[in-house]
């Protein structure tokens, strides 16, 4: 199959170069010092909003940069090998926030919120998640109850990126009956609306510089305006959104292996020991091809899965399989990167530690391992 045919691949290398050259001057000098700090560069992303960045998918009509999943694949990749706290960033942004919107908003609601999404002035969060409903979200306890012409909503919503910093975002919440799939709503939600704040942010032991916080809703009154397609669709439409974030890390995925990779090689060839380069050992150079071979499955199932999205195809089961096979390689890929490395990769004087310690959490985010091959496995006994 033939993702990308020749023009599209110029384009997609001067995309890549674009957003390569942006991470090593904007990114590579501070990225140590937010990490050390847990500290969310809000700023960075209205630079990168005026890169074209932040609304990658976005047409331009609303102000975005009217491309595809080849091109925002490329660039989570690209911005992923250098910081992979910034590139989680920047896939939640666009593929779960702006993306939701982007999907099921009306004209009024693309065109209020989508210009400002798109050129970074605006960073988006998505709210499904709760305490105790992670991969069971038909359990949520946050819920809205009519009143009039508005909802008032109350609960909390937990593991939320840019649960703090994040000016508007779309929050799933229950208006039906518990496990009632038609029972859940979403609406557009505004930093400033009343009884919405922001709780407690995680410590983490990863991806520190992307904010990880809790939602807070108290009696937060929101006009009907607000909701997103009809009541009762929000479930549906986050399993929709979700397939879309599955690509977004996977291409995270994919980006912290190659930054892992590239280190390794690197040092391989540098370090010398009984008189060789450590690249030179059979030992040594089998990690090595492993990574690559692993790698390179990863980016094609990756690609495939963009392709069927661009495509309007059925992406369900092949983004479940891209994000479960290249979470999976780049955890594994980080830590051959660091026993590679041997004792200087478990310092902070070299990149691979933090690679490692990133790298977990996309086994995690938008639905765990298990969760990916559940999806699968159904999809395969459905066919």
């Amino acid at each position: 199959m033939d993702y990308m045919n020749s023009s599209a691949n110029e384009a997609l290398a001067l995309i890549q170069e674009s957003a390569r050259n942006f991470a090593e001057k904007h990114i590579r000098p501070e990225m140590m010092d937010w990490d050390e700090r847990q500290y969310f560069p809000k700023d960075l992303f209205q630079k990168m909003g005026e890169q074209g960045f932040m609304g990658v998918l976005v047409p331009e009509e609303y102000g975005g940069t009217g491309l595809g999943y080849q091109e925002y694949i490329t660039v989570i990749e690209e911005v992923a090998q250098v910081c992979s706290s910034i590139g989680l960033s920047l896939a939640a942004h666009n593929s779960l926030g702006t993306n939701h919107i982007l999907m099921f908003g009306n004209e009024e609601q693309k065109k209020k919120y989508l210009p400002k999404l798109a050129s970074g002035e605006h960073v988006a969060f998505w709210g499904l998640t709760e305490a105790n409903t992670g991969s069971d979200a038909m359990r949520m306890q946050c819920t809205a109850e009519k009143d009039g012409d508005y909802y008032v909503i109350n609960g909390t919503k937990n593991w939320i990126t840019h649960g703090i910093s994040g000016d508007v975002g779309v929050v799933l919440v229950r208006t039906g009956d518990l496990l009632d799939s038609r029972g859940i709503s979403a609406f557009v939600i505004e930093r400033n609306m009343e009884g919405f704040s922001a709780g407690k942010k995680e410590n983490k032991l990863g991806m520190r510089a992307s904010e990880t916080a809790e939602l807070v809703f108290e009696n937060c009154r929101v006009h009907k305006s607000q909701l997103l397609g009809n009541e009762g669709e929000g479930f549906i439409q986050a399993m929709k959104i979700l397939d879309g974030g599955r690509i977004s890390i996977a291409a995270l995925s994919l980006g912290i292996a190659k930054g892992a990779y590239k280190a390794a090689l690197k040092y391989s060839k540098e370090r010398e020991q009984f008189g060789k380069a450590i690249s030179k050992f059979q030992a040594i150079a089998f990690k090595l091809a492993d990574m690559a071979t692993e790698i390179e499955a990863a980016e094609l199932l990756t690609r495939k899965a963009g392709y069927l999205k661009d495509n309007h195809l059925p992406v369900t089961k092949i983004s479940a399989m891209a994000k479960y096979m290249a979470s999976e390689v780049c955890v594994k890929v980080a830590t051959d990167s660091i026993q590679v490395h041997g004792g200087y990769g478990y310092t902070k004087d070299f990149p691979v530690e933090k690679f490692f310690r990133d790298s977990k959490l996309c086994t995690i985010g938008e639905g765990t391992s298990e969760i990916q091959k559940l999806v699968i496995s159904r999809s395969l006994l459905k066919d």
